[in-house]
Formats: structure tokens, sequence, C-alpha cells
């Protein structure tokens, strides 16, 4: 009788029977490489289409195989060697394309918007047009937000879902890192705080903003040249040191953002997006203009001087407060604090066009919404082309129709990117 194997060997053999070799045929929209094997499609990260990889399957996750590489075949033309040291060890979620050509990521991104476009917008042959560069491919990021752990523990967001604890960034701004480096809580100092985020302003200003748990807010002892502000579980800001906003410089206009507010954290992406969305409005000079999902008016700022008339929808109360301030020049804007669901059916007269940057797509009701108000030119901005094409299939069944897909890459050594679409309604 033969002696059992031991667990050592079939561990070895386990391992043997789940390795594959595969050639990578595409991308996925977060970015891993796709092929196929054993009758299976395959994601495989840090790919790039057209090399040839060895891979053992670890596993799936939302019923897709997931593996990961371990000798690299045939390699692509554009692959490069990525600039942070643990790039492929460390399991940040916040890049993965480091190991690809800038220009090739260029590329790329184009394909994914209009492999997105196509599949799920079921859109045929979309118009997309040259996608703007970055102009900055590193040391971009204006805000990072650390997660805590243990009440002392600061980790990034990791790729597996765990958080890792990982300090250098090719991403992030030096000074924001500086700062990092430079806090020292003590062990538990940072007890009911679940997350922590450190921003940049466009004048060098910088803020530490803590999430709290709880309505309490904790007591802190911090000696820095940095505000601090706390945000409570229903993100309702509360200034601790110095200034409760942000102030950035998009192109020749003057912004604030305060705590809580959404701002992209590509700030020197922020103009070529604005422009882009000013290009495919192609304003005249008397239009009646809506702006949904406005956040702090950064669109309405350069849109204002344009039209007849603006009417700005936000439904965050501070970000609001700093549209006021952002555009207390302008005497024809109506800025309006709610939900747009609730405040569309209220408007009164028509409108000729809309611009709309929401988190999470539009619902029924606001495509409806829209609709009443005789809206026939909508500006879309998303920063997911999968919930795009998801939208743009939906917009056709009212008689929208996607005439035009500007993307913009806010976010460079990454598979992530923004994009403005322009859509007309057909009469």
């Amino acid at each position: 009788m033969s002696p059992a194997p031991s667990k050592r060997r079939q561990q070895r053999d386990a391992d043997q029977n789940n390795q594959i070799t595969l050639t990578i045929e595409s991308l996925s929209g977060s970015g891993s490489g796709i092929g196929r094997a054993r009758g299976q499609t395959v994601f495989v990260p840090f790919t790039i289409p057209g090399e040839r990889v060895r891979a053992r399957i670890t596993g799936k996750r939302d019923g897709v195989t997931q593996a990961e590489g371990l000798e690299l075949i045939e390699a692509s033309a554009d692959r490069v060697y990525p600039v942070c040291e643990g790039y492929l060890t460390a399991s940040c979620v916040r890049c993965g394309w480091q190991h690809i050509d800038y220009p090739a990521q260029l590329l790329l991104k184009h394909d994914l918007l209009a492999d997105q476009l196509e599949r799920l917008g079921q859109i045929k042959n979309p118009n997309i047009l040259p996608l703007v560069p970055a102009v900055e491919q590193w040391n971009y990021l204006s805000q990072v937000v650390w997660q805590v752990t243990g009440g002392a523990y600061l980790k990034l967001p990791g790729r597996a879902g765990a958080p890792v604890r990982h300090r250098a960034c090719a991403l992030i701004h030096p000074d924001i890192l500086n700062l990092f480096d430079s806090l020292d809580f003590g062990e538990g100092g940072l007890t009911g705080i679940s997350r922590l985020r450190i921003q940049r302003g466009s004048d060098g200003a910088m803020m530490i903003v803590l999430n709290a748990e709880t309505e309490d807010a904790p007591e802190l002892e911090l000696d820095m040249d940095a505000s601090i502000n706390l945000t409570l579980p229903d993100n309702e800001p509360v200034n601790l040191i110095g200034s409760s906003f942000s102030q950035y410089e998009i192109g020749a206009v003057s912004v604030r953002a305060t705590v809580g507010a959404f701002f992209r954290p590509n700030v020197s992406m922020i103009a070529p997006l604005v422009n882009a969305v000013l290009a495919l409005l192609d304003l005249k000079g008397g239009e009646r203009v809506l702006d949904l999902y406005a956040g702090v008016g950064v669109f309405s700022a350069f849109i204002a001087p344009h039209v007849s008339a603006l009417t700005l929808v936000e439904s965050y109360p501070p970000a609001v407060t700093d549209a006021d301030v952002n555009l207390e020049g302008f005497s024809h804007v109506d800025i309006i604090e709610g939900g747009v669901e609730a405040v569309l059916p209220e408007l009164e007269g028509q409108y000729d066009a809309a611009v709309v940057d929401p988190a999470r797509g539009l619902n029924d009701a606001v495509i409806a919404g829209i609709n009443d108000l005789g809206v026939h030119k909508l500006v879309y901005v998303s920063d997911d082309a999968a919930e795009l094409a998801r939208d743009a299939r939906i917009l056709a069944k009212t008689g929208w129709k996607l005439q035009e897909s500007r993307p913009i890459d806010t976010m460079p050594q990454t598979p992530f990117f923004d994009t403005a679409a322009l859509f007309h309604k057909s009469e």
C-alpha cells in the first residue's frame, strides 16, 4: 500500500493544477488583463494586451476567474519599469498601470470607453474624440484618504479589499506625503476615527480631515501647520483648527470647497475637463442652462458668463454655500439646495441645455424631469465609463442620442478617467 502524499506535495500538486498559460486579449474596466484558458475568462492584473503569461488561478470574484501572474513569457513593447518600488507587492488600490508606457495608456483608455459604449450602451461605432492627456503624470493627487485600523494605524485601500500599510506613492503630491510622515497621534490616538484625509489647496495650504465614527468629536492634541476638520457620520463638517475650506485655482478662476464637498483630486485636469464641457455645450449667449449635481459650482463658474440664465442644483448644504461664494458675481444664476429629483419638478420655464455630474448615474425621475423642462442638449460628465454607457442606453429610450464623447485623463497610471459626453434630444 503506497503511503499517503504529504501535505506539501498535495499543495504543490494543487498549485500546478491551478497554473495556466494564456494570451492577454483585452483589458477590463478595472484595468486587469483579460484572457481565456480552460474554457473560461480569466482576469490577470499587471498585464497588457498581446502579452503571453503563465499565471495561477487564485479564485473567483463577482463570478469572474481571477489569477496572479507567475511568468511573463512574451512581453509587450509598451511595458515599462514601474516607478513605485513596491508596485507589484504593496497591493495598493490606487494605481495599476505603472507598467504601461504613458502613450499606450491613452490608447487603452480610448479602447475601454469604446468597448463600454458599444457593449453596455449598445451604441455602434461611437464617436469618441481624442483623449486629453494629463498635464502631470506623477505627484498629481491633491487629496488622499487613509483608513484607520486599531485606532492608530493608517493604511491605504488595498486591491484585495483589506487595507495595506504603504507610505510611498508616486501619485501623491509630495507636500501630502511630508505631512503624513510627520503625523504622530500616539497609541490609540485615532480611536473613534474611521478615515483620515490629507488635502492640499492650490495655495499650498494643508488640511487634515478626520471622519468620526460617532457624533462625539474625539479630543486631539496636534501641533502642525495645517487646518484640522472633522466630519460626523452624516458628513456634517466640524471645524477644529484653521480653515474649514480649501481654495483651488481652475485656470483663471478661484473656487473654494468646504470639507465634505466633492472635489476632483487631480486639480490640474479640472480646467481641461471644464474646457471639454464648454466645447460640447457650444453656447451662443442666450441659453438657459441647468447644472445638476453641481457641487461647489465649478462648471457653473465657467458657464455663467456665456448664458442668459443658469440654475444650479446641489444637495449638500456646505457645497451650496461654497457655490454662493464662488458665483457671487453673477446675478442671473439661481442656486438651489436640494436633491435633483425633488427640485426638477418645481422648476418653471424651459431650458436649452443641461450639465449633469452624478455620483451614481441618473435615475428615471431625473431623466423624466430633464425631458419635461424641454432640454435638448445634455452634457454628461462621468468618471465611470460603464455607468455612462448604461445610462446612454436608458437615455436612448426617451429619444436621446449620444453624439460624441471626450475622454480626459484625470487619473494617469490608473485605468480610470473622466468623460464628457454630448447627447442630443430628437424632436
